[in-house]
């Protein structure tokens, strides 16, 4: 088909920033797992056709049963990560079919289909997207010593997020290129950016949060707590 879709989730991390021995993609939000609210949220997309969870090695068999209590029927795959989420996204997308895959943090449960139908749009078009939000602080430049050492231009600063959309066979080309250098980027457009891929921003919200820590945990609860207020 077409233009057909898959999604990596990535939920391999370990998270010590959360300060607690579970790691952050498995404590509970609103009474399920984070990883299952993120899931949920891809398994809801009629157009998307395969998800490829990739956890801990030490978590599959719980991620497996979750896939199947949950009725998680879109996951094709769950499998273990490597040491790096580099090395995760990569075990990944190497199980994906489709032409097109998207690449999403599993602790971002409130990114909305909204959201991203935009950074599949956009990849379409372009060829390569992000999603993300305009940076809302002034933003300093620090040397070793603590020291400033510029303050960049806001208007061109963006904070990314995912999903990230791209090509298939250019994100695996990206990820062999990456590994045959030993280099290791931040997240898979840095990848693509060095292999001399175009990519495009698209505005999200700033309610895709990335959480990481015990606050954005009480942020996450109160989101929560909001959309379900929503609903009625």
């Amino acid at each position: 088909m077409l233009n057909d879709f898959g999604a990596v989730i990535v939920a391999a991390g370990k998270g010590t920033r959360m300060g607690t021995r579970e790691s952050k993609q498995y404590l509970a939000l609103g009474g399920k797992p984070i990883i299952v609210h993120t899931l949920e949220v891809f398994s809801r997309i009629p157009w998307l056709q395969e998800i490829v969870l990739v956890t801990g090695p030490e978590d599959v068999s719980r991620c497996q049963s979750w896939v199947h209590e949950y009725g998680l029927d879109k996951v094709s795959a769950v499998i273990p990560g490597g040491s790096e989420r580099q090395q995760s996204v990569y075990q990944g997308i190497k199980q994906i079919s489709s032409e097109w895959v998207m690449i999403h943090d599993g602790v971002r449960p409130f990114v909305t289909l909204e959201e991203i139908e935009s950074c599949r749009d956009a990849a379409i078009r372009e060829g390569a997207s992000v999603l993300g939000v305009p940076v809302k602080d002034t933003i300093k430049q620090v040397n070793g010593q603590g020291l400033i050492t510029g303050t960049p231009d806001r208007q061109s600063l963006w904070a990314v997020q995912t999903p990230q959309a791209f090509r298939l066979s250019d994100l695996l080309s990206a990820h062999e290129a990456a590994a045959k250098e030993e280099f290791t980027g931040t997240d898979d457009a840095m990848l693509m950016e060095r292999a001399g891929h175009s990519v495009i921003v698209v505005e999200g919200k700033y309610s895709n949060i990335k959480i990481t820590t015990p606050e954005d945990l009480e942020y996450a609860a109160f989101l929560q707590k909001r959309k379900g207020e929503d609903k009625e």
